[in-house]
């Protein structure tokens, strides 16, 4: 793939990118597939409960269901955003074993970190929009 992007990435910067999209395609499609299906549940629901308004409580149960599988994928989402922490931990050792050797290495370890809790920030930036404002 000559002069795509991805051939002037790292691997790191490979992982971290595909770490995002899989956090945001994991929150975005689940929620839309629970939105689009409590919508279609809610308006079952509405055509019932013009008819018995007394069986609002069932209704509302058989609604929340489909939402499920959007919890599904926020949760999925958290795990990714968990488990992209090893990135952070291996940019940490990396200083680890600068500091045995310089003392002066602390500075520039601290920053090479700080740009993985970034992205790490980042992430838990998009999925709290996510859940707030989708």
């Amino acid at each position: 793939m000559e002069g795509s992007i991805f051939s002037t990435l790292t691997s790191n910067e490979l992982g971290i990118f595909f770490t995002g999209l899989g956090v945001a395609l994991s929150a975005i499609l689940s929620g839309i597939g629970s939105a689009i299906g409590v919508g279609k549940a809610g308006q079952a629901a509405a055509g019932v409960i013009a008819d018995q308004p007394e069986r609002f409580g069932n209704c509302l149960v058989l609604e929340l269901l489909p939402g499920s599988q959007g919890i599904y994928g926020f949760a999925v989402s958290i795990l990714i955003l968990i488990f992209s922490g090893l990135l952070g931990g291996s940019t940490e050792s990396i200083t680890f074993s600068r500091l045995a050797k310089r003392a002066d290495g602390f500075g520039n370890g601290m920053m090479l970190a700080l740009m993985v809790e970034t992205y790490a920030l980042l992430s838990l930036i998009v999925s709290v929009f996510l859940v707030l404002f989708a």
